[in-house]
């Protein structure tokens, strides 16, 4: 051996390409670091063979890769990320050989799955194997650090397969063995909610699920559940039923407080005046909440002693203070009947006082009915005008015939009725009955009389007489063919003349005929 080679031989004496060594860092520029590596010698590590974020001083003790025993410029060419990654290797081959979990940082994401960085060393993530139930967003996963566990490790192709998906089974089949053991119908439980449906939400007791249905959530009404709770909350629940066998678990949260519809005869006796909050309004009524679970009905009929046809939603919201009186409650039927109403006076109670049967007074058209007109009067109360009371002698087919609203008239008061407050007023009874007075006398039988159809109906014509009389002509005294009817012959509007073939006042009635017609 020269001289040469031997001096060669002792600057690296122990070091040999491939194997890892110690060395103590002595200058760091922005190509690399040098490093004393013993034996009279010293290394290089390029830039590009550092470990990403890895902070080095001089004088710091490194462990280092030894690729080269001589570069160009008679350094030893050093790696500090194959030093990293055979370390990690061997950590990870001994981790999957001893079932030993693995901590890495999920880097990014790949077809059917994800990258994760452990040690410097690139693994992949299953899709399947990410969480228990697979993540509708991975990108939020990108940066976090978690213990996984080693499916798969082939050193010589790089192929790493890793799981977290199992750890968290084994975690949750652990913690569903201590939660079985404590688990027992009328318990108190802590568990998280897990997921939210329109019926219930699922709670996770620790390894296994119970249901929270949403008629056992609250004593008072609620339309979802989510109005009570959300994903990730931590609730106290009650185990209502626990079946062994199929581990079926039921959970009730609104049982936590007694029911406060028991008490609730005793807390609000009829006619005792209470305040709630509107919490619903619908075309029958209005709900009120009295106090959490307890709600009353404020019926339409109960809003206004005058008023019969309001539109709730219109003069209440959801979330108004309301006053009412307790009208009926019932515990077991869970129904509370209030009035607001009773809490103002009632105009009918001085009807009676102020008005009296066959007085005249005025009031103003309010509004129509098929079957008459409403007229207002002072104190806002209605009174029927019937359609029947309208004339003597016209058939009125609808009252804005002879009447528009918000027309003054005036009427006679026919009837009074308090309890049920109801006032029918008259406006023919204003003159004389013709029927009674003129009718007879004016008309008799035989006389030909002129007229003009009215109305065609199939068993006849309405003739309109003076003075708005009407008289029937039937179509059995009208000559005709057997197939003809009767408007194929007259038309609305028309004139005719016809003879009266009967009178009769007590049934309102003048009959005519065509037949006995002369030419």
């Amino acid at each position: 051996m020269s001289d040469l080679d031997k001096l060669y031989a002792d600057s690296f004496r122990g070091l040999k390409p491939g194997i890892i060594t110690k060395g103590t860092v002595m200058q760091i520029s922005k190509d690399g670091v040098i490093v004393d590596v013993g034996s009279k010698s010293e290394g290089f590590i390029p830039v590009s063979e550092l470990v990403e974020d890895e902070n080095m001083n001089p004088g710091d003790e490194v462990e280092v890769f030894i690729e080269r025993l001589s570069d160009a410029h008679g350094f030893v060419k050093l790696s500090r990320q194959k030093a990293e990654g055979v370390k990690t290797w061997d950590m990870m081959e001994s981790a999957f050989n001893e079932s030993q979990t693995v901590d890495g940082k999920i880097t990014g994401k790949v077809k059917g799955g994800m990258t994760v960085n452990i040690g410097g060393i690139s693994a992949f993530l299953p899709g399947s194997q990410i969480d228990l139930k697979a993540p509708k967003n991975t990108d939020s996963l990108i940066g976090q650090t978690y213990t996984f566990k080693i499916l798969n490790l082939n050193h010589k192709g790089s192929n790493i397969i890793v799981s977290r998906r199992v750890l968290l089974e084994e975690e949750r089949s652990k913690l569903r063995e201590q939660t079985l053991l404590k688990l027992q119908e009328g318990s108190v439980i802590e568990g998280t909610v897990k997921n939210l449906t329109d019926y219930g939400v699922f709670v996770d007791l620790g390894g296994l699920d119970g249901l929270l249905h949403i008629s056992d959530m609250s004593w008072g009404r609620i339309s979802h559940p989510g109005e009570l709770f959300s994903i990730g909350d931590k609730i106290e629940v009650i185990v209502l039923t626990y079946n062994k066998e199929t581990t079926k678990v039921t959970l009730g949260y609104k049982q936590k407080k007694p029911d406060p519809w028991t008490t609730v005869e005793e807390k609000y006796p009829a006619g005792q005046k209470v305040v709630g909050k509107v919490i619903n309004t619908t075309d029958y009524g209005v709900f009120i909440e009295l106090e959490e679970g307890v709600e009353g009905l404020i019926h339409v009929t109960e809003l206004d002693w005058v008023e019969k046809s309001i539109k709730p939603s219109k003069y209440y919201s959801i979330g108004d203070q309301l006053e009412a009186a307790v009208l009926k409650v019932s515990k077991d039927d869970k129904k509370i009947s209030l009035s607001i109403k009773l809490l103002k006076p009632n105009p009918w109670k001085t009807v009676k006082e102020k008005y009296a049967v066959g007085q005249k007074i005025t009031g103003k058209v309010k509004s129509f009915a098929d079957f008459g007109a409403f007229i207002s009067l002072d104190e806002g109360i209605d009174a029927l005008l019937h359609i029947s009371d309208m004339s003597w002698v016209k058939r009125v087919r609808h009252p804005s015939d002879i009447l528009k609203k918000a027309q003054e008239i005036e009427v006679i008061i026919l009837s009074i009725e308090p309890d049920k407050e109801r006032i029918s007023v008259g406006l023919k009874e204003l003159t004389p009955d013709p029927w009674i007075s003129d009718i007879p006398s004016k008309y008799a039988l035989g006389d030909t009389i002129s007229g003009k159809i009215v109305s065609i109906a199939d068993f006849g014509l309405f003739v309109e007489l003076e003075d708005g009389v009407e008289g029937l002509l039937h179509v059995s005294e009208v000559e005709k063919k057997h197939d003809e009817k009767l408007e194929d012959l007259f038309t609305a509007g028309d004139e005719l003349s016809a003879r009266i073939i009967n009178v009769n006042p007590e049934e309102r009635k003048i009959d005519l005929s065509l037949k006995t017609m002369i030419g």
